[in-house]
């Protein structure tokens, strides 16, 4: 489980492709001393595990699968990825519960700065849709991020400084794909209302008389 607080940006240092699957060399940067083979880390928003580390780095590997669903496909040597270990009892939650196990890819519309932050528009994929609310959370590339507008199926966010200092997403520009990770808490609420029949589109949902 993960915050969506993003605790450093490092360099991929190097690509692998086997078998279907993608090793990844990622350069350690000074996280916690959690980060250990076996441990989680979130990458770009992808919850992977640390397989090994070497003087050149930590070394994860994301399976066809993986790489089929997420932007991690498009990763190369040079690359910048947000990373995030694993959250502790007793951390404290900074942004909002991410697993790290993204939903969807969307596509950047949009990116313009307006009085001294970014706003950035992305094209969200239709089975994410359903979970996206003005003022809600989304995890974008694994950053936690309050939804500024929804005008369905464009959810636009707003990018402080920090968030632009401190992760990769001060690269975005139109085109751009990014890992998207809806809320938690919707996901299973509506999970949780549709086996009663109560989901969206549901007749009870939409307003209608049983």
């Amino acid at each position: 489980m993960f915050s969506g607080i993003v605790q450093a940006v490092a360099i991929v240092k190097g690509v692998e492709h086997v078998e279907g699957s993608t090793r990844l060399t990622i350069e350690r940067p000074h996280l916690t001393p959690e980060l250990a083979p076996g441990a989680s880390i979130a990458v770009n928003g992808v919850c992977l595990t640390v397989e090994s580390m070497d003087e050149h780095g930590f070394h994860v590997t994301a399976v066809a699968e993986t790489l089929g669903l997420t932007t991690l496909r498009h990763l190369r040597t040079g690359s910048m990825v947000n990373l995030e270990p694993a959250l502790r009892v007793g951390d404290p939650l900074g942004g909002h519960w991410v697993s790290g196990h993204v939903d969807g890819v969307g596509r950047v519309r949009t990116a313009e700065r307006i009085e001294g932050e970014v706003r950035v528009a992305i094209d969200v994929p239709p089975p994410l849709r359903r979970y996206v609310a003005p003022k809600g959370s989304l995890a974008v590339d694994g950053v936690s991020l309050t939804v500024a507008s929804w005008s369905d199926p464009v959810v636009e966010v707003a990018l402080v400084p920090y968030t632009l200092q401190n992760t990769t997403l001060h690269t975005l520009r139109p085109g751009h794909e990014v890992n998207l990770e809806a809320d938690l808490i919707a996901r299973y609420l509506d999970r949780l209302l549709t086996s009663r029949g109560l989901g969206v589109g549901s007749p009870i949902a939409a307003g209608e008389r049983p």
